[in-house]
């Protein structure tokens, strides 16, 4: 496992997704809940460019693979959430908040800066975790032969 291979590949969602809220910021759809679910797919993207790498260079392990796009898409999760925090302080901190948090999954009353990160930081776990042991899936026999009887 290199780990700038996972650097990268994280660097990558991160880019990816904020261009993608700059994008839907510009737009004037920042506010919609739905279009966060496009985030996956860039996140995915971004993994399975990490597994797929890890298996043409010869890294082997189901494991091995798994820990790879975990860090790959925490990276990119770490990085867009810490944008994120600037950028929502940048752009009138609570007031612009408010905009923001109408689809917040942990939304409710009084949401502040802190406890919006925190919680965008722990829906960014889950949905890396899942998306990794999806792709995981796909390339397990590629990357570990398992239960293969030699002849």
């Amino acid at each position: 496992m290199k780990f700038k291979r996972e650097l990268i590949n994280g660097f990558i969602i991160y880019i990816g997704i904020g261009i993608y809220f700059l994008i839907i910021e510009f737009l004037g759809l920042a506010d919609e809940f739905f279009l966060r679910i496009l985030n996956l797919f860039i996140v995915g993207f971004g993994i399975n460019l990490t597994l797929k790498q890890n298996a043409y260079s010869g890294v082997r392990g189901y494991f091995t693979n798994l820990i790879s796009g975990i860090i790959t898409s925490m990276i990119g999760a770490l990085l867009s959430v810490g944008s994120l925090l600037f950028y929502i302080n940048y752009k009138g901190g609570d007031e612009y908040l408010q905009t923001l948090s109408k689809g917040f999954l942990f939304g409710g009353g009084g949401v502040n800066i802190s406890y919006y990160c925190i919680g965008l930081l722990f829906e960014s776990v889950a949905s890396s975790a899942i998306i990794t042991f999806v792709l995981m899936q796909y390339w397990k026999n590629k990357v570990e032969v398992i239960n293969k009887v030699n002849s």
